[in-house]
């Protein structure tokens, strides 16, 4: 007998989920447990198994279409099982257009390298993306290159490129927090000598240093470690540290759990785990959710002072630019030193002017002291 499969429960309250690319299709061979489909909720892509063997007798929706959970999403059966598919599922299935080939004059060709929703995009705008020249991480295809290819082809066209669910969940969220938080935002250098020392000698990344120099000012300033719902403050003892991550897909924020617990050399391995997992695309929910305070290096990308968002939920966000020399006095006397930019924003519902900048004050002075 045929085996209907609905969208699960996936869990943390989200309710709907947007399907990205289908592994197996109709008449497809499937063993328990292996993936058929994946699919992409507010945080991440998850793939979901095959609940049994069988044979694909029928997907619920196409690439790009949004379902909710308990909706129909395949049906796996006997190999020349008739089952007939409901009028309600045939409705909400509608069919995929077909690509126009737009081919770039001088792209590579042979198999692309770009994850499944810079796939979707491309078939939206109807390019072939296996001769599109990527100028992503390893030649990795973006979304910027799909678009520059589909306006070539086009000229003088208007493309409208239509956002991903994660940069339309980011776009929520960030609307949320800026309509309900009043922020308030705190700048100062840090000299950066130590700092760039410590990183060359340890071999440890700048964010590991980063995050270890949160930790003492974290300790002193609770209300920095903390969830706030408008009505309670929820002080956290471990310090479960969100590291802003950029991606091809839009900004994405690991939670470091515990960092207070872990080594130098445990949290630059837990790092370097959870930054290549948000770039990918491979990191469960739980991994996105949760954190306590919030670190943006957006040094990583040239960046200096800024005015950082504070994640909801939350009570402040740091932002840390690039390094770059500046004449200092040291001493009475004229230096060249790195010096680092530093935007604090905070919730000035619960905290204080004055105890965000004693709290940035701290930071500097333990960066300042490697």
């Amino acid at each position: 007998m045929a085996y209907e499969l609905s969208l699960p429960d996936i869990g943390e309250g989200l309710t709907e989920a947007e399907i990205v690319r289908w592994l197996a299709g109709p008449g497809d061979e499937v063993e328990a447990n292996q993936p058929l489909v994946e699919i992409e909720t507010d945080k991440a892509i998850v793939e979901i198994p095959s609940p049994q063997a069988g044979v694909i007798l029928h997907q619920g929706a196409s690439p790009g279409t949004v379902i909710h959970v308990g909706d129909l999403l395949a049906v796996i059966g006997a190999a020349g099982e008739d089952w007939n598919v409901p009028n309600a599922a045939v409705a909400a299935a509608p069919a995929t257009p077909a690509a126009k080939a737009i081919t770039p004059v001088g792209a590579n060709t042979g198999k692309a390298q770009a994850v499944p929703l810079v796939r979707k995009l491309a078939r939206e705008l109807g390019v072939d993306i296996d001769a599109v020249t990527g100028t992503g991480r390893n030649g990795r295809i973006t979304r910027k290159d799909v678009a520059a290819v589909a306006a070539a082809a086009d000229e003088g066209a208007a493309i409208v490129e239509p956002l991903s669910k994660l940069r339309r969940t980011i776009a929520k969220h960030m609307s949320r927090s800026w309509e309900e938080i009043p922020h308030v935002t705190v700048w100062g250098p840090a000299e950066a000598t130590g700092l760039l020392a410590a990183k060359q000698g340890s071999g440890v990344s700048i964010e590991t240093l980063l995050v270890q120099a949160l930790l003492p000012a974290l300790s002193q300033f609770p209300v920095f470690s903390a969830n706030f719902d408008g009505a309670r403050l929820t002080l956290r003892t471990a310090y479960d540290i969100g590291v802003a991550v950029d991606t091809e897909a839009g900004l994405m924020v690991p939670v470091l759990r515990d960092a207070g617990s872990l080594g130098s050399e445990g949290l630059d391995k837990e790092i370097g785990r959870l930054v290549a997992g948000a770039q990918e695309r491979t990191l469960t929910t739980d991994e996105l959710r949760g954190q306590s305070f919030t670190l943006s290096n957006v040094g990583a990308v040239g960046g200096g002072y800024g005015t950082p968002i504070i994640p909801h939920g939350t009570t402040a966000v740091l932002s840390v630019g690039r390094a770059r020399d500046e004449v200092i006095a040291r001493d009475g006397q004229p230096v060249v030193a790195p010096m680092l930019p530093l935007a604090l924003s905070f919730d000035h519902r619960v905290i204080d002017g004055s105890t965000g900048t004693r709290f940035l004050n701290r930071v500097i002075e333990v960066i300042e002291g490697l």
